[in-house]
């Protein structure tokens, strides 16, 4: 190329997955016929009247100009009384809300308002990828705190207490988490508030799984005085199926969201209005909607079971999120020889922990957006393959 790249393309590699499919494409125009349980992206369709406004929405003529770069009132609304009704969390839908691209810009667009060169920024591990990202592309730095199985997957506060705090202005939080399905609860989120509190730090909950497999539906904005050091993103990914339509949200106090947004107006021009129009239906299905949803996602929870049970990994069966964690037996050197070897061995893709910090380095992940014959598929391709109670992986036998 002409010119050179900006330097901090250099603290970043490309995202995981995006080197992972093109892999996997390769092989299946080799005729594999990969079964890819690796992504979260949720294979069922969002609710039949959802997909009418969006349709109904972009035949009206008048719904194709710029929209605002705060979002349509009526989804901002929408936004706020899915809060009130699920999370018990009041917010105002003019000031404590803004509307996202999905919730992933929201971790560019909060590094970019709130983050200069040499700033400290907590990152669990094992966590999403993105948070490590966003902080490197803004300059700042990556400081890890540890998430082990031994302590529920849920951050030591009294080694962050002992550790040097010193320039840290943002730490990162995910619950239920992923990759590991460890569930939240108030103890913790009170915790995170006092802890953000008592050191002046931004605690930026990601809260996409909270209606996935996961009966308690827990904001950390519900705890007291949350919104004095605290944001949550939110998105209508994972609960709604709509993970292509790249819909979320951040919500927290109002000056907070007035830096989001003045960081957002000068980077886009809003949303499509028809998918606003569908977002506000998305957000006001009943309660039957995510009975029946999170009773397919427990079946398929249950064949992702079977196909660690099969290869001797441990699990929690309790976890929740749409994705199943466990931890590799000492045949294997980690989870990424085991996945290497189910690819190549099975032409069945499972996540390799460690893509989530070296924490996941002895662990895989199932993602549980597959339907349940095309799980049974991946076992019976693993069964046959692999043999049961024979796993050879010393010389690929």
């Amino acid at each position: 190329m002409i010119i050179q790249p900006a330097n901090r393309t250099n603290s970043v590699n490309e995202y995981y997955f995006s080197r992972k499919l093109q892999e996997i494409d390769e092989m299946n125009r080799q005729g594999e016929k990969v079964i890819n349980l690796g992504i979260g992206s949720p294979d069922m369709a969002p609710a039949a009247d959802v997909v009418d406004a969006l349709v109904h929405g972009a035949q009206n003529p008048d719904n194709h100009a710029y929209q605002s770069y705060k979002g349509f009132r009526d989804m901002r609304m929408a936004f706020a009384d899915w809060y009130r009704k699920y999370y018990q969390v009041e917010l105002d839908a003019d000031h404590e809300i803004q509307p996202l691209t999905g919730s992933k810009e929201g971790i560019l667009l909060l590094s970019l308002a709130f983050l200069n060169k040499g700033d400290k920024v907590l990152v669990p591990d094992p966590g999403y990828p993105t948070y490590s990202s966003a902080t490197l592309l803004t300059e700042a730095d990556v400081v890890p705190f540890d998430l082990k199985e031994e302590n529920g997957w849920m951050p030591d506060f009294d080694a962050l207490e002992k550790s040097d705090l010193s320039g840290v202005k943002m730490m990162w939080v995910n619950y239920p988490n992923m990759p590991t399905g460890a569930r939240a609860n108030l103890q913790l989120y009170r915790k995170l508030v006092d802890f953000g509190l008592k050191h002046r730090i931004l605690i930026c909950n990601d809260n996409p799984y909270s209606f996935i497999l996961n009966e308690e539906h827990l904001s950390i904005l519900s705890v007291d005085r949350a919104k004095e050091c605290c944001i949550e993103l939110n998105s209508l990914s994972k609960a709604h199926n709509m993970a292509g339509w790249r819909i979320g949200m951040i919500a927290g106090a109002a000056d907070v969201i007035a830096n989001v947004l003045k960081v957002k107006s000068n980077m886009d021009s809003g949303m499509f209005k028809p998918l606003q129009l569908a977002a506000v239906k998305a957000l006001a299905q009943p309660a039957s909607w995510y009975i029946t949803l999170n009773k397919e996602y427990q079946e398929r929870k249950k064949l992702a079971g079977d196909i660690f049970d099969m290869l001797e990994v441990s699990y929690d069966k309790s976890s929740g999120g749409m994705f199943l964690w466990g931890k590799v037996s000492d045949t294997w050197k980690n989870g990424e020889e085991l996945s290497d070897f189910i690819l190549k061995r099975a032409r069945v893709f499972i996540t390799p922990g460690f893509i989530f910090g070296s924490n996941g380095d002895r662990y895989i992940r199932i993602s549980l957006c597959a339907k349940q014959p095309v799980l049974r598929e991946a076992a019976g391709r693993i069964k046959k393959s692999l043999g049961i109670g024979g796993l050879c992986h010393g010389s690929w036998c």
